[in-house]
């Protein structure tokens, strides 16, 4: 019988953490920075005024997403640190209970008794604490919260993404600025949807999609009340 090579399998969920904040913040930024322009355009502001406003929607967007992500994540991250010591507690306190509970967990993903209180046993004898953060309480170290991490990701890519449609409307004339920002910035969405999606292996063209559909729809929401209130005054 002939060999067959093994192709080594293509797994994603170790990106879950740090693609999940950089996808946020690059698509905020876009999103937030290029409606709120949008906005100041379709009231009439000057090209001043419209470049003011970009600058200080990429400083504050920027500022807001790292504390903000910090905040939760780091709140998320005190949840498991709670959980662990609780769990490690519970383990020097009643070990063969805490066996008996991992081996149900194991007999309810279909091994029998047996086999769960030997693996139970083993796992236990080699990272007790580990083996019941991953099985019983779901902290993986993969998965586990990285406040940093999140914050410095989030600022960073809202800061890339709000710098492109700030960009445009720099170098575009002001009767030109609404096709070209929002234009670009739908582009540049519907790229970062797909790319996403590829690194997280997704489908693309549904990702993609949904970033453009949401974006135009902010935008032109924000352009709509622009041209409102810059009529109205």
């Amino acid at each position: 019988m002939p060999h067959t090579r093994h192709t080594p399998e293509v797994h994603h969920s170790h990106r879950a953490g740090w693609l999940r904040a950089a996808v946020l913040g690059a698509n905020d930024g876009i999103v937030s920075t290029a409606s709120l322009m949008l906005g100041v355009a379709a009231a009439d502001a000057g090209h001043s005024t419209l470049l003011i406003s970009g600058v200080a929607a990429l400083v504050a967007g920027a500022m807001s997403m790292a504390a903000g992500e910090y905040v939760s994540v780091s709140s998320q991250a005190d949840t498991e640190q709670a959980d662990l010591r609780r769990e490690r507690a519970e383990l020097d306190a009643h070990p063969i209970h805490e066996h008996q509970e991992l081996a149900a967990i194991y007999v309810k993903r279909g091994l029998s008794p047996a086999l769960a209180d030997q693996v139970a046993h083993q796992l236990m004898d080699h990272d007790a604490l580990g083996a019941h953060a991953r099985d019983e309480l779901g902290i993986t170290d993969t998965l586990s919260a990285r406040p940093v991490q999140a914050a410095l990701t989030s600022a960073a890519t809202f800061a890339v993404g709000a710098a492109l449609p700030l960009a445009a409307a720099i170098v575009t004339p002001t009767n030109w600025l609404v096709p070209v920002v929002s234009g670009t910035s739908l582009v540049v969405l519907t790229g970062l949807g797909a790319l996403a999606a590829r690194a997280g292996g997704a489908p693309v063209p549904r990702a993609a999609a949904r970033v453009a559909f949401w974006g135009a729809l902010a935008m032109a929401l924000t352009a709509g009340v622009g041209h409102l209130f810059g009529t109205v005054l």
